[in-house]
């Protein structure tokens, strides 16, 4: 079997066979748990349907013994017993009915409630975790794996209850008409289980190989549909498109082997066991090995042979979809294993914006630090710069700062509270982001200002009057509420740019913290965004990582890094004072550039 790889760890392969089932059944039992009252009351039924369904032979077995072979034809015996097998044929079909309606009730119920907790669990993960998943893989285990467990309750489930009612019910039906025949169709079950554990053994590495090909499948698919203008810019369309033909053969092979597996060891070689079984039967009634044997049992006993056949066949048939289901049900569970970020519940919020580093240090790999024995000091309502080459430790510390990582060394502190201390509901209220890639919903304008926080009309166009973007929405056909297409398709990137200033003004954060903010705007519009933060001076506190120095000219202090320490700190004036200082080299640079 293969082992799990990629973004949700990896394992060893027996071990994963092994503890990957438990946990699998448990996820199972888990999300149908609140439900267990209907499917005790689904399993009745079918107790009640197998039994009923079991009346059919025995009323056969009467008809010819009692009055075919007698000749005793009286038309109002014949009836009752043509009335009583129609009678239990109708009642089982009307049992049945409400035992699949509440099974497939209980079915959707515990996926929905499974897809809720898987999503709701991807949306508290660190953003460590995302650095190393694969967008295509995650909705995956969402969408496919999870229908795949649905699958598994409305057909697996329901059929294999349905064959093991139906099978106790023959089994009983037979031990009362003749013990000894019984014993002969008994045999059956063992040559069965051993056909299912064949097949589990040749198929599960197949079924797992399976799914993990088919997450392949969708991440290609999703990366190369996000990134399809760099593809057919660089001419990588047909590399690509050979990548996905190879990955989707894969997929292909494995499928076989799976159909393979269950051609060979499911329907094929039970219905040869039928057949000896009937062999068998006949064989002991034409020898009468057994005694003197009516022929009415013999009906009645080839009647259960199927009716213990069809089962078992059933049943085995869904070992490939219940295989399929727990690979999925595993993989659904690697995700939840995953550990959530750590809530905080505290009430501590930000009151005015006062950050302070102290000798921070972080790496993403501890043994190799980004950053090194950080100290800033930012007053509450400043404005802040934050500059550096690329690679310089920017980004990595405004993930500090936003606490989607922890430092390994020292403390960030906001109005002298321990950073990792403030209540998430707060902190996230407090703070507001602008992303260096504007995220966009595939909703309106007003709507993707708001990002369902209930903000009124009036703040959202105040938002986005301070952000300069109320002009271009205004003149869109419907105003605030024009669909932006995903992504924001319809819009340039700079006005995109505009509307996740916006976003982040409307919240009225303490601390507004700006990643290369700028990069994707006009020099024009540059410029109102820099009266927009002028305006926020003394009620906010902004940190702004910088690419385009223009922005932080008129920063109350600027910070300058270099290999992940403070090389430089100063207003604009006096760093450009520092002779061959690397922000007077950096924006020198970019003097001549314009």
């Amino acid at each position: 079997m293969a082992a799990t790889t990629g973004a949700l760890g990896s394992t060893s392969p027996r071990l994963v066979h092994r503890a990957e089932r438990r946990q699998a059944f448990a996820l199972l039992w888990q999300a149908a748990r609140p439900d267990r009252k209907q499917l005790l009351w689904a399993s009745a039924f079918l107790l009640v349907a197998g039994g009923l369904e079991a009346l059919g032979p025995i009323f056969g077995k009467v008809f010819i013994d009692n009055y075919l072979l007698p000749r005793k034809l009286d038309a109002l015996s014949i009836t009752l017993l043509l009335t009583g097998i129609v009678g239990a044929g109708f009642s089982a079909s009307v049992v049945r009915y409400f035992q699949l309606v509440r099974l497939a009730g209980l079915a959707m119920r515990s996926v929905r409630r499974l897809r809720e907790s898987v999503y709701t669990h991807v949306l508290r993960l660190p953003m460590a975790f995302f650095d190393r998943a694969i967008t295509g893989q995650l909705v995956s285990r969402i969408t496919n794996d999870t229908e795949q467990i649905r699958q598994l309750y409305v057909q697996v489930l329901f059929e294999m209850l349905q064959g093991v009612t139906v099978l106790l019910g023959a089994v009983a039906a037979m031990a009362w008409l003749d013990w000894r025949l019984m014993l002969i169709v008994l045999t059956l079950i063992p040559a069965t289980f051993a056909i299912v554990v064949g097949y589990q053994r040749l198929s599960s590495h197949a079924v797992r190989r399976s799914r993990e090909l088919r997450s392949d499948i969708n991440a290609q698919m999703a990366e190369s549909i996000a990134g399809m203008s760099v593809l057919q810019a660089t001419r990588a369309a047909n590399r690509f498109a050979q990548r996905f033909v190879r990955t989707n053969r894969d997929h292909y092979d494995a499928r076989l082997g799976e159909v393979r597996a269950n051609a060979w060891l499911l329907r094929p070689a039970l219905d040869m066991l039928n057949v000896l079984l009937i062999v068998a039967i006949i064989a002991a009634f034409g020898t009468q090995s057994l005694g003197a044997l009516e022929v009415g049992l013999l009906y009645a006993f080839i009647s259960y042979v199927a009716r213990v056949v069809e089962p078992l066949i059933q049943i085995t048939m869904q070992f490939s979809l219940l295989q399929q289901a727990l690979v999925a049900a595993a993989r659904v569970n690697t995700l939840l294993d995953e550990g959530e970020s750590q809530r905080v519940t505290h009430q501590r919020r930000i009151d005015r914006g006062q950050v302070r580093l102290s000798d921070v240090s972080f790496g993403y790999d501890p043994q190799v630090p980004v950053l090194h024995d950080i100290t800033i000091d930012i007053p509450a309502g400043h404005f802040v710069g934050i500059v550096g080459h690329t690679g310089s430790g920017k980004s990595t510390l405004l993930s500090l700062l936003l606490r989607f990582y922890a430092p390994q060394a020292g403390r960030l502190e906001i109005d002298g509270i321990p950073l990792a201390t403030i209540g998430d509901e707060h902190f996230r209220a407090d703070v507001g982001l602008v992303p260096q890639e504007p995220f966009l919903l595939a909703a309106s304008a007003r709507e993707n200002i708001d990002m369902g926080r209930g903000l009124s009309m009036a703040q959202i166009e105040a938002a986005a009057h301070a952000a300069s973007a109320d002009a271009f929405i205004s003149a869109l056909e419907q105003g605030y509420d024009t669909p932006l297409s995903e992504g924001g398709a319809r819009l340039s990137s700079g006005q995109k740019q505009l509307i996740a200033v916006a976003r982040a003004l409307a919240g009225e954060p303490r601390v507004l913290f700006l990643d290369e903010a700028t990069s994707r705007i006009d020099s024009d519009t540059e410029q109102q965004v820099a009266q927009a933060l002028t305006l926020l001076h003394g009620k906010t506190t902004v940190i702004a990582i910088a690419h385009r120095l223009s922005t932080i000219r008129a920063a109350d202090r600027i910070f300058v890094l270099s290999h992940g320490r403070v090389a430089e700190q100063g207003t604009h004036d006096a760093l450009m004072q520092i002779e061959d200082g690397i922000y007077q080299r950096l924006y020198l640079l970019q003097k001549i550039g314009e």
